[in-house]
């Protein structure tokens, strides 16, 4: 198991009854950009049993944090969601990622797309001062199926929010747009639908989409990656990545199950 670090649960969160989050130890040698996952998970009789998972916290932060869904037969995640304070969880040695702000070519504008646990590099990324440093404006849009499970992200804003460090960075530069698409809301709809219709801008008091200026990271749904991606490619917009940096990068391997 030289691979993985054991790292102890410190926290767990049940969000609702699909969504939790967990805190845990850091090795000082695990080193990531915000943004990136590992590869983490359980010793089940004896063998690993791992999954990616985007780090919430960010690399300035001395503990890990992970936002997860609860699969009931889910491999792995039909155990993770049993973990509690004091149990062992592995972490790769070894983080990876589309999603960090040196894949994309400089802009003004930082649009952060996503759905359900899409949203837990995010997490990490509005917690980076960096980003602050290269964007005028964060977009933090979140979509889900309801309104309860806004709420790690409601909460994660709120907390940055009364903030020594962040508050002044997020007041200034940081837009959060929550969106449910089953349940009443103040912001409904797909955030596809919400972008081709500039509906999203408007209800933030922004200009729309504009290649010169809007950079975009994507993490969530396969539907809403595949969507948006024929979206954005079709209005010039390329595809960034280690290699080439671009107008907008995808997340793919967050976990499902």
């Amino acid at each position: 198991m030289s691979a993985f670090y054991r790292e102890k649960v410190l926290s767990v969160r049940h969000w609702t009854d699909t969504l939790f989050s967990f805190r845990a130890t850091r090795d000082s040698g695990f080193r990531f950009q915000n943004g990136q996952f590992a590869m983490i998970g359980l010793e089940v009789e004896g063998r690993p049993l791992l999954r990616a998972y985007s780090m919430a916290s960010a690399n300035h932060e001395e503990e890990l944090e992970f936002f997860s869904i609860k699969v009931p037969n889910g491999p792995l995640t039909s155990k993770l969601q049993k973990i509690r304070e004091g149990d062992e969880i592995l972490v790769g040695r070894k983080a990876t990622g589309t999603l960090i702000t040196d894949n994309l070519i400089p802009g003004k504008r930082l649009l952060l797309l996503s759905t359900g646990t899409g949203l837990a590099p995010f997490a990490s990324l509005i917690k980076d001062p960096d980003v602050y440093e290269r964007y005028e404006t964060i977009v933090l849009v979140h979509g889900c199926r309801q309104v309860s499970e806004l709420a790690y992200g409601e909460d994660l804003v709120a907390t940055l929010r009364d903030d020594e460090l962040f508050g002044p960075l997020l007041s200034e530069k940081l837009m959060y747009y929550p969106t449910v698409t089953r349940e009443p809301f103040r912001n409904r709809g797909r955030i596809t639908d919400l972008i081709s219709s500039e509906q999203l801008f408007n209800d933030i008091h922004q200009s729309p989409l504009n290649i010169d200026t809007d950079r975009i990271m994507m993490c969530g749904s396969p539907g809403m990656l595949e969507e948006l991606k024929v979206m954005f490619e079709s209005g010039g917009f390329i595809e960034g990545s280690g290699n080439k940096p671009g107008h907008f990068v995808i997340e793919k391997a967050f976990v499902e199950r």
